[in-house]
C-alpha cells in the first residue's frame, strides 16, 4: 500500500526560504552599465534592426514575394513587388521588392520574418537604437534598410551578369559585377539618363514614399 505524502509543516523556515533569493542578492555587487556613454555590447545573433541584402554584384536579393509580411505577427511589414525588365533590373529573378517598409512602432523583433525569407534577403543586424520622437520616423523604407555597396558592386538597377541566371546567383557563382557594368536608368523612380549617370555606383537617395497601413 502506497505511503501518503507527508504534509509540509508550517513554520518559520517557509517565509525565510521564500525570501532566500532576495537576501542573497542584497550582498552581491551591483552591476551598473554606463549607457549611452559606453556602448553596449550585444550578442552575435542579437535581433536588431533589419537589413535587405545584396548579391556580390550589387543586385538585390529581395524578390518581392511578401512571405516576410505574411509571417509577421505584428503586421509591421509592407511589401509591394514589381516585375524586372532588361532595361531596369533590380534582382536576378523575375520580380523585386519595389516598396519595402518596416514599422518599428509595431515590430517586436521576433525574427519570424527572416525565417520566412526564401532568399536570405532579409537579416537582422546588431543595431538596437531605434527610439525616435516621431511615429513617421519609425517607418523605415527600402532605401534605409538596403545594405550599402561593397567593393566590386554596382548599384541597382543594372544588367544581370553575362552568361548567368538566377540559380547561378544563389549557387555563389557570381562574386562581383562584370567588367563594364553600369547602373541603368531607374525610370520607375522618375530618373532621367543624366540623373542615372550621376548616381552610378552610389547609394540610392532616401525615399519619401511612405505607404500607410
Amino acid at each position: 500500500m502506497a505511503e501518503e505524502p507527508k504534509e509540509t509543516k508550517p513554520g518559520f523556515q517557509n517565509p525565510v526560504a521564500g525570501f532566500g533569493v532576495t537576501f542573497k542578492a542584497m550582498f552581491k555587487k551591483r552591476l551598473t552599465e554606463q549607457y549611452p556613454e559606453q556602448e553596449k555590447t550585444t550578442a552575435p545573433r542579437f535581433h536588431g534592426r533589419h537589413q535587405l541584402n545584396r548579391h556580390p554584384d550589387g543586385l538585390e536579393k529581395c524578390v518581392g514575394c511578401e512571405l516576410c509580411a505574411w509571417a509577421c505577427p505584428a503586421d509591421a511589414i509592407y511589401v509591394e513587388g514589381a516585375d524586372n525588365t532588361d532595361e531596369e533590373r533590380y534582382s536576378p529573378g523575375e520580380r523585386y521588392g519595389r516598396v519595402y517598409q518596416i514599422n518599428y512602432a509595431r515590430c517586436i523583433l521576433c525574427g519570424l520574418c527572416i525565417e520566412a525569407c526564401p532568399t536570405r534577403a532579409l537579416t537582422m543586424t546588431n543595431e538596437f537604437e531605434l527610439a525616435d520622437s516621431s511615429r513617421a520616423n519609425l517607418i523605415y523604407t527600402k532605401e534605409q534598410l538596403l545594405a550599402g555597396l561593397d567593393e566590386g558592386m554596382v548599384d541597382s538597377p543594372h544588367a544581370i551578369y553575362p552568361g548567368m541566371d538566377e540559380q547561378d546567383y544563389y549557387r555563389g557563382l557570381v562574386t562581383e559585377a562584370a567588367p563594364g557594368t553600369e547602373r541603368q536608368t531607374a525610370v520607375s523612380k522618375g530618373e532621367g539618363p543624366q540623373e542615372a549617370a550621376s548616381t552610378s555606383g552610389e547609394g540610392e537617395p532616401a525615399s519619401e514614399e511612405v505607404v500607410g497601413r
